[in-house]
């Protein structure tokens, strides 16, 4: 059943290609969409830069590389497509959201379920944009999604068993840990994680330690394998904030208050690994860390 699935991922950026790549691997015909085509052939570079250094590591045969390759067909011109899934990974705002979920409900068959990869908006408000609701459900795949395991599924107040039975059984055939979660403010995965990583932005901010201390400190006390700010710079101070503000919104709680110099470096521009800087400096947009290039304390 599952590689005769047919799959729209609306987004060509990490997440989105990722999740394109994972599905074609598994044996889906996928299409790709963004804005423009610019951006999904950047997607689509992206795809074969992870599958070469597969190819390279052992891990994929340059054959199955080349065969996943050609099960993604870009689709930008929005006309009607017959397709099984369309999962949804554009960015964390709810009216950007919206917007795809009913061009989605009038591209897609009345039967075709419809995802979002949405890491903290609520399940329930996407489907109400939609004629659709029983069909509407979250598949929150894990940044980077070839190599993390997990799969948040997130229930809608009106998704349908058959629904959730589908994408659970789809995110198996991707080679996920599919787990089921309620449609509460960051499910499970950011409503423990983005806190953490906000408690540590205040750390910095109330000079108890730095950015290399405090990421230490987690590092090898805690034996993560990143610490807050590498992980935060990693994910997008931007996206980050935006997932803090859901929480806060959210809940009306006080606990999820965005920290004050995450919203200075947001409106700085700088967003972490992606522009070159965030709480760490880098080579450029997209490279590694330059040493000693950390913001040794919060700026005054």
């Amino acid at each position: 059943m599952s590689e005769n699935v047919r799959l729209l991922v609306v987004g060509a950026g990490q997440m989105g290609a990722g999740i394109a790549q994972v599905a074609a691997q598994a044996g889906n015909a996928v299409y790709l969409n963004d804005r423009s085509s610019e951006l999904v052939d950047r997607g689509l570079r992206a795809i074969v830069k992870n599958l070469d250094r597969a190819v390279e590591k052992g891990k994929l045969t340059r054959e199955d590389g080349d065969a996943t390759l050609r099960r993604i067909t870009p689709y930008l011109d929005w006309t009607p497509l017959d397709v099984d899934v369309a999962i949804e990974a554009a960015s964390e705002n709810l009216e950007v959201k919206l917007a795809i979920f009913k061009r989605l409900d009038e591209a897609t068959p009345p039967d075709a379920i419809l995802a979002s990869n949405t890491s903290s908006i609520s399940i329930t408000k996407l489907a109400a944009a939609t004629g659709r609701a029983e069909r509407v459900i979250g598949m929150h795949y894990m940044n980077p999604v070839p190599v993390m395991k997990l799969v948040e599924v997130i229930r809608g107040i009106a998704t349908s068993d058959a629904t959730y039975a589908f994408v659970r059984d789809l995110a198996l055939a991707h080679g996920k840990t599919p787990v089921e979660v309620h449609n509460f403010p960051g499910f499970v995965s950011n409503r423990i994680l983005c806190p953490m990583l906000n408690e540590a932005i205040f750390a910095l901010y109330e000079g108890v330690g730095s950015v290399e201390s405090i990421d230490t400190v987690m590092k090898l006390g805690m034996n993560h394998p990143m610490g807050p700010f590498e992980l935060a710079d990693f994910i997008g101070l931007d996206t980050l904030l935006a997932i803090l503000d859901v929480l806060y919104v959210g809940f009306k709680d006080s606990k999820y208050r965005p920290c004050p110099l995450l919203q200075e470096y947001v409106d700085a521009g700088w967003l972490g690994r992606k522009t070159g800087r965030g709480f760490y400096h880098y080579t450029g947009p997209g490279g590694a860390i330059v040493r000693n290039g950390a913001a040794s304390s919060a700026p005054h």
